[in-house]
């Protein structure tokens, strides 16, 4: 039996515009305890992400160069994985096996549907494989 991920993701992402306020974007993620988003251009395409590590940068440039603020896409990392709808669960924990990120953009014909984490992918496993294993 194989299990899509779609079952299992979030669909409410909070995003960001790359035009966006870098200050409050960081601000955005600190306040809704977040370790990131994806960035959105106007057609809904997604040209990054935003992360936490990202935003280390910000608080460096603040600190010792007093260099205050700027734009999410002067910030946000521009090669970005993702996963696709239609993945199994099977195939989406290997790729976490194989990956640092905690999380994963999930796309649907390059448009973004939601979002996929390590903790989704072990409630998945576990609803639907090791449940009734016990």
């Amino acid at each position: 039996m194989t299990t899509s991920i779609e079952k299992y993701m979030v669909t409410e992402v909070v995003s960001f515009a790359p035009d966006d306020d870098i200050i409050h974007a960081m601000r955005v993620l600190l306040e809704g305890h977040l370790s990131g988003g994806p960035v959105l251009d106007s057609d809904g395409q997604m040209v990054g992400v935003l992360s936490q590590k990202d935003c280390l940068a910000i608080v460096y440039n603040t600190a010792y160069h007093q260099d205050w603020g700027g734009q999410v896409e002067q910030y946000m990392s521009r090669e970005v994985e993702h996963i696709d709808a239609d993945c199994s669960i099977l195939d989406a924990a290997e790729k976490f096996m194989h990956s640092s990120f905690r999380r994963f953009p999930v796309l649907r014909d390059g448009q973004l549907i939601g979002q996929i984490s390590r903790h989704d992918i072990m409630r998945a496993l576990d609803e639907t494989y090791l449940r009734d294993a016990l």
